[in-house]
């Protein structure tokens, strides 16, 4: 499993969440009481600052080829990965893509993906 965003812990539950002003918005994939669905299968529910217990930011963080990764993505039995070791000589020596400047980004094997685990904010 792979997440990157923002989760709110309400009613003993944790929900995908994303911060609305003071509010955040808390999003299921099955009908709850209180939630409206916005299209099939995706349904929300508005909070206020009072009605949830924590908020935090959920980021999939991971080691390829003995390297530090962040999690962006997954596809079929692939992963798209960006580079967190900050030493460009190893990011092109691994084959990753100049996303952005400074930033490298690739696919790779899940099957080679070590060490995956949730770092929370």
């Amino acid at each position: 499993m792979m997440r990157d965003g923002y989760v709110v812990s309400w009613q003993g539950q944790e929900f995908d969440a994303a911060p609305d002003g003071d509010r955040v918005r808390i999003y299921s994939s099955t009908p709850l009481d209180g939630f409206e669905e916005i299209r099939p299968g995706r349904f929300v529910r508005v909070l206020e600052p009072d009605e949830y217990d924590e908020m935090s930011y959920v980021r999939t963080l991971c080691t390829w080829r003995g390297e530090p990764f962040i999690v962006l993505a997954e596809a079929d039995n692939w992963l798209r990965l960006e580079y967190t070791g900050g030493r460009a000589p190893v990011a092109r020596q691994l084959g990753l893509e100049e996303f952005d400047y400074g930033v490298y980004q690739g696919w790779a094997p899940a099957g080679e993906v070590r060490d995956r685990y949730e770092h929370r904010v």
